[in-house]
């Protein structure tokens, strides 16, 4: 527990600081005690405006008062000069934590799953695809906040058959079809606390994308700013 709670706060304070990075044309630091209005003025609770902004159709912008900031949304070209910024910001910043549990370039032991609406991955027999897999638990912040970004990535393969996502979260089927009810998670949700025991998961998110050859391409744990840019590089390159 207390390499959970250190790998959350250690990655929260790297996001941070991107954050704080990306923003100093206005020579202030942003953070939750930034007062944020919507466009009637009215303030903002922090995980409002952080929701808002993690969708990326949002951006601030000072007020007249130069005191506080307002939530608005972005025009297409100001969200295509925004996302040209965060790419570039991404690929300037170090790789995200190694996980413990895998390492690049090593044979990938293959399983056999089933997700919680019942599809079956046989990863035995089935060489023909791309595995991206992420092993999480409903309880964990850091699982939690990377969901939006990770359907983002789902959404942008979806129609490419060859990659197959696959989450194996440390719950009960009951419990994650409850919070699947208000949290959609597009990966197929697998049952799975058998194995991430089996692979030696003890930090979570951990994440790893096995190629078609059956070998380990990419694994980080934790969270971190550029760990989902990572994840697509990998895919990228393999397609």
């Amino acid at each position: 527990m207390k390499k959970l709670v250190f790998l959350w706060l250690f990655f929260v304070a790297v996001n941070v600081s991107a954050q704080t990075t990306s923003t100093k044309q206005t020579n202030s630091k942003i953070d939750e005690n930034t007062v944020v209005l919507d466009e009637q003025g009215n303030a903002l609770a922090y995980k409002i405006w952080q929701a808002f902004l993690r969708t990326g159709d949002y951006s601030l912008k000072r007020t007249s008062a130069n005191a506080s900031f307002q939530l608005y949304r972005m025009t297409p070209q100001e969200k295509a000069i925004a996302e040209e910024r965060k790419l570039a910001n991404m690929v300037n910043l170090p790789r995200p934590m190694l996980s413990k549990a895998f390492t690049d370039g090593e044979k990938f032991k293959p399983e056999k799953f089933t997700d919680i609406n019942g599809e079956k991955f046989d990863l035995k027999k089935d060489n023909n695809k791309i595995y991206v897999i992420n092993f999480w638990f409903i309880n964990c912040p850091p699982c939690k906040q990377e969901i939006p970004e990770l359907n983002e990535l789902v959404e942008k393969y979806k129609d490419n058959t060859e990659v197959v996502f696959l989450a194996v979260a440390l719950d009960e089927k009951y419990e994650l079809k409850q919070f699947l009810k208000t949290t959609p998670f597009l990966y197929h949700i697998v049952e799975g606390r058998f194995y991430a025991d089996k692979y030696g998961v003890q930090s979570f998110p951990t994440h790893v994308v096995v190629g078609k050859d059956g070998l380990v391409k990419f694994q980080t744990m934790g969270l971190a700013s550029n760990t989902v840019y990572w994840i697509n590089k990998t895919i990228k390159e393999l397609l």
